[in-house]
């Protein structure tokens, strides 16, 4: 009698584990759903392969979750059949079930923004951030999903429900225990197996990069992975690790990370940077010129206008996907890949940067962002780099331009940065977050039918920061300081997209950088790749610094030892593009080459490698390798 009641108790719990995983192939479904157009799937039978290879991935999430419940189910207490007892596993099950699950919904939404699952790294993105807030702005905004999410776990409450196990009398003797004992030994084989990916004890436990396994195209593995498996797996993980790949006079000659240039006599200007919020470069005429894009509309005309006058680089990526990641690489010059630098038990040493490279120069150095002081870690962050002054919503101290959610509203925070800058000492260098082109997607009550709403929610809030920015202009070329200055504009990730061509993996992550000076000194459009960390070694070389230092990027000017190249992280994998080929790197390895005008990464030339591509495999492994080595014995200096 016992142990066929226990049987059945297994048979239940099965049942229950079983209704996780229906549902989370429900989730999938409804990711790819949302996603379709970032996620390249061509036939069904495809789908059903890539989603049976994914329930590995749900396992490991899944019985994670279910770990407190699975045991309460399953330990021999004698009352396991008690209807108190099955109500308090009930609560448990839709308690960290329905945590863990939501995060796919998240997803839904912000897999668009990102390109990738959200990690561990993306909830330090909002540790200072006013979580209530954000929490009732993304019902008030995306309530059809917070729907869902209800309709969706009601009907799995309804069918855990439909099997349920009776209340029965237990004799608690030698025969129960025995088969509970079995039944425990069974039950944690199968979910040690389970979590770790298979029951092969020579092999690691699989982890995001495993997603990649099974795909024809890049865009696939977060398709097989689910959101709960990339937080869990990256919550207690450190992905940095070093390597030794190549040897260091590869690094130095195919990197070179400390640099020197003797370009251009030493001079002195001032330095105004604008990271624009999600200033993509798709939303931009004069960085579309020549894609040949059917119908293309620019949302930016003061910038389309600023860039006939400036030196601009209209093949150009992040080397990141969230903001902090954008400080980090325009300002210090370090990019972020699986996690970012600013969240890693590494952040906290002594960086060289435009900060302190500026500073030994006599620079003033400030950093201006409406956001409440600590937002988005950027006042963190720029504590470590060692700026002179923080400017936040603390500072402007007016409410009255609050915007409801993330800060102060660009075009009256804009007119603050300017007269502040009117206050500085000669040189200064300035950098300024922007903030309104951003979700929600509003724009001040005065200026709603004042620009385009185009097609996307990011156009109209677009076409308001570029305002902004005419205003600044109009205002700062008044000002003695402003012939004496060059301006940066840069992106710190892109946003919702509209045009199919921007929705290919080579369009991913790509924004804007611009340079511009009164006397329009460097002009011109540059079609080579380039990307974010490369702006700190190229203000460098334009004020003649003569010093070493220590850059991962290169010079867009007067670069002679490194080649253009691109590195970033995208679909799991590192990615470095130069000269004719992007090759796709493991982390040990690579496991793709593809033309550079393969922009959906289709055929993979790896079967035909030649000389280039093992040239830039070199390349790529020399990057990963001297990054790893500095960040982690604390060498970004050019300290010996």
């Amino acid at each position: 009698m016992n142990s066929n009641l226990r049987l059945n108790e297994y048979f239940v719990l099965g049942y229950r584990l079983f209704l996780a995983f229906l549902f989370y192939t429900v989730a999938r479904v409804l990711f790819y759903f949302f996603n379709y157009k970032f996620i390249k799937i061509h036939s069904f039978t495809d789908f059903v392969a890539l989603s049976y290879h994914g329930l590995a991935f749900d396992s490991t999430a899944i019985l994670y979750t279910n770990a407190i419940f699975i045991l309460l189910s399953i330990l021999p207490f004698g009352i396991n059949t008690k209807p108190v007892y099955q109500r308090i596993l009930l609560i448990l099950y839709f308690v960290f079930n329905g945590i863990a699950y939501a995060t796919n919904f998240i997803d839904f939404l912000y897999y668009k923004y990102t390109y990738n699952r959200s990690t561990r790294a993306s909830l330090d993105t909002i540790e200072n951030e006013n979580k209530s807030a954000l929490l009732l702005n993304f019902l008030k905004n995306y309530w059809y999903l917070f729907l869902l999410f209800v309709v969706v776990i009601t009907l799995w409450v309804y069918l855990y429900k439909k099997v349920n196990i009776k209340d029965v009398y237990l004799k608690y003797n030698f025969k129960y225990f025995f088969v509970s004992l079995i039944g425990i030994v069974v039950v944690t084989v199968l979910v040690v197996g389970g979590i770790r990916g298979d029951f092969k004890k020579s092999t690691r436990p699989i982890n995001m990069v495993d997603a990649s396994r099974y795909v024809t195209d890049i865009s696939q593995a977060d398709f097989v992975l689910n959101t709960p498996f990339a937080i869990i797996r990256t919550w207690n993980t450190n992905t940095f690790k070093k390597v030794n790949l190549v040897d260091t006079k590869t690094v130095d000659s195919l990197i070179a990370p400390i640099k020197q240039y003797k370009n251009n006599p030493k001079s002195k200007p001032n330095i105004v940077i604008f990271i624009l919020e999600s200033f993509g470069r798709e939303y931009s005429g004069a960085f579309n010129k020549y894609r040949n894009i059917k119908n293309f509309e620019s949302y930016t005309p003061f910038v389309d206008s600023l860039a006939q006058h400036s030196l601009i680089f209209s093949n150009a990526y992040a080397n990141g996907y969230k903001s902090i990641h954008g400080m980090s690489s325009v300002i210090a010059g370090i990019p972020s890949f699986q996690d970012a630098f600013t969240s890693s038990p590494y952040s906290k040493q002594k960086i060289e940067s435009l900060v302190s490279t500026l500073k030994s120069e006599g620079y003033d150095t400030s950093f201006f962002h409406g956001a409440p002081n600590g937002s988005m870690g950027f006042l963190g962050f720029g504590n470590i780099l060692g700026f002179n002054h923080y400017y936040g919503k603390n500072e402007y101290n007016n409410d009255a331009d609050f915007d409801g959610v993330w800060g102060i509203w660009d075009e009256p925070f804009f007119k603050y940065f300017n007269k502040e800058l009117q206050k500085k000492n000669q040189p200064f260098m300035a950098t300024l977050f922007s903030l309104s082109s951003h979700e929600p997607y509003i724009v001040p009550k005065q200026y709603e039918n004042k620009f385009p709403k185009g097609y996307v929610n990011m156009h109209q809030p677009i076409g308001y920061t570029d305002y902004a920015l005419k205003q600044f202009f109009n205002e700062a070329k008044k000002q003695p300081w402003f012939k004496n200055t060059i301006f940066v504009m840069v992106a710190d990730h892109d946003n919702t997209i509209y045009y199919e061509d921007y929705f290919k993996d080579q369009y991913l992550h790509t924004v804007p950088i611009l340079f511009y000076s009164a006397d329009e000194k460097y002009k011109g459009e540059n079609q080579d790749w380039a990307q974010q960390i490369d702006i700190y070694p190229t203000l460098l070389d334009m004020i003649g610094y003569d010093k070493p230092f220590r850059s991962w990027g290169r010079s867009l000017i007067g670069e002679k030892q490194v080649s253009p190249f691109v590195m970033r992280y995208s679909s799991n994998n590192y990615q470095m593009m130069g000269g004719n080929y992007i090759c796709v790197f493991d982390g040990e390895k690579a496991i793709g080459f593809y033309a550079k005008d393969d922009l959906d990464l289709k055929h993979n030339l790896i079967k035909n490698k030649n000389a280039e591509m093992q040239q830039l495999e070199k390349k790529c492994k020399a990057f990963y390798q001297d990054y790893m080595y500095r960040i982690i014995d604390q060498k970004l200096t050019s300290e010996k």
